[in-house]
């Protein structure tokens, strides 16, 4: 009864089917749109989402205690409550177990060094090869720039990569930090595209592994310094600084301590550019289920926390740019890749992995979708006049990716 009110209260439109463990069947929204049938198989799990949704529903889902019937999946399930709901909670008591969660993120996200390699190891330390069964060959693992809805995911990311590059100004011969280096994709691309020596920084194990042996594989070892090492304890300093799909691991307790070593790190006409999921809904608090089983000691920010925080810093904010659609656009891409490859994560892992993370896929589309989920590009430098002063530069940059590698080249071969 307590989840029949809860759907009640969420599910306005959209037509919800609930099949209970002793075959009840119970109606739910204004019966638009295709059917979605949900299953509860015991007596109590119903109770339990009820009490707390946020991590509950995943749990279900995960144990196969909740299941779907088809054709409908997770993905049509989830985006018909967040469709309802969208950045709202489920209700008055949610609001106060919103507000609880807030009061005690900097306790969650408490990202000290030691620490914050673990819980980076959680998520991108996972053995047997999981990774390679949705992302593209290059291995970006964040959001990809679809400049042409026709683009396939590896041109997305492609894109991606080069819209990044032409914020930074890049010139042969500079000194380039990567923090949150991955798989070493970036790095690998500014290097030869630019011409740049480039230090890529990561806390996981297995992305420093493999970017290494990337950057062996194509000659590029003296160009490109792959470090397993926090970029806090860094003491150099760089020209341009990129860091794509990190900070939302930084904790909302350290961003301050962030951009101060951003600021710390770049000389004096260098520029920074950051690449992150973001709230557009103002501040909040990490989703327990995704706190729990994803990405321990994360947290999305809001455009105001990260901005407050670059401000006492001293670094300037010169260019910002918020892309809406495109992480659900490719998220739906992961989603798709991973679902055809199901049998063999399977294989590789069991079925509650791959139940846990289709949720996390299909529950991070919806996000984007229905719950006011972006990514904020942020560009940032020391100087107020070391830019041009349009944006012209970025855009011809970006249509030159080739003119500019041959340039580079021409340059490190001293013609």
């Amino acid at each position: 009864m307590l989840f029949s009110s809860l759907l009640r209260h969420i599910v306005k439109q959209g037509a919800l089917t609930v099949v209970s463990a002793n075959g009840r069947t119970s109606e739910f929204g204004d019966g638009t749109g295709p059917r979605v049938t949900a299953r509860l198989h015991d007596r109590t799990v119903g109770t339990e989402i009820a009490f707390n949704p946020y991590l509950k529903l995943g749990e279900a889902y995960m144990e196969g205690r909740l299941t779907i019937d088809p054709p409908a999946t997770i993905y049509e399930f989830l985006d018909l409550l967040t469709a309802n709901l969208g950045t709202r909670f489920a209700g008055p008591i949610f609001e106060i177990y919103g507000a609880l969660r807030r009061a005690k993120r900097r306790i969650d996200q408490h990202n000290p060094v030691g620490k914050a390699q673990k819980n980076v190891a959680h998520h991108y330390d996972l053995e047997g090869g999981i990774y390679d069964l949705f992302l593209d060959a290059d291995k970006q693992y964040s959001c990809a720039y679809y400049a042409q809805p026709e683009m396939t995911l590896e041109e997305a990311q492609a894109a991606k990569k080069r819209h990044i590059a032409a914020k930074l100004r890049i010139e042969p011969g500079m000194r380039v930090l990567d923090i949150g280096c991955g798989w070493g994709g970036m790095a690998l691309m500014l290097a030869e595209e630019t011409g740049a020596d480039v230090v890529g920084v990561t806390l996981s194990r297995e992305q420093h592994k493999i970017a290494r042996r990337r950057a062996q594989d194509r000659g590029l070892e003296k160009q490109v310094d792959f470090r397993l090492q926090d970029y806090r304890t860094l003491t150099e300093n760089f020209d341009r600084i990129v860091s794509v799909g990190m900070f939302e691991h930084v904790g909302v307790g350290h961003h301050r301590e962030y951009f101060d070593k951003v600021y710390a790190l770049l000389n004096a006409d260098g520029v920074a550019l950051i690449h992150t999921i973001g709230r557009l809904d103002g501040p909040g608090s990490t989703n327990p289920w995704i706190a729990k089983y994803i990405f321990p000691g994360g947290y999305i920010p809001a455009l105001s926390e990260v901005s407050a925080a670059a401000e006492r810093s001293g670094v300037l904010m010169t260019d910002v740019e918020v892309l809406r659609l495109h992480y659900a656009e490719t998220l739906r891409e992961w989603r798709r890749r991973f679902m055809e490859k199901r049998d063999t994560a399977a294989r590789i892992y069991d079925e509650r992995f791959c139940r846990m993370w289709e949720f996390y896929l299909a529950g991070s589309e919806t996000s984007f979708r229905n719950e006011g989920m972006a990514v904020f590009q942020l560009q940032l430098a020391r100087k107020i006049a070391t830019l041009p002063l349009t944006r012209g530069y970025m855009m011809e940059d970006e249509r030159r990716p080739e003119e500019i590698a041959r340039e580079a080249r021409r340059l490190l071969a001293g013609d």
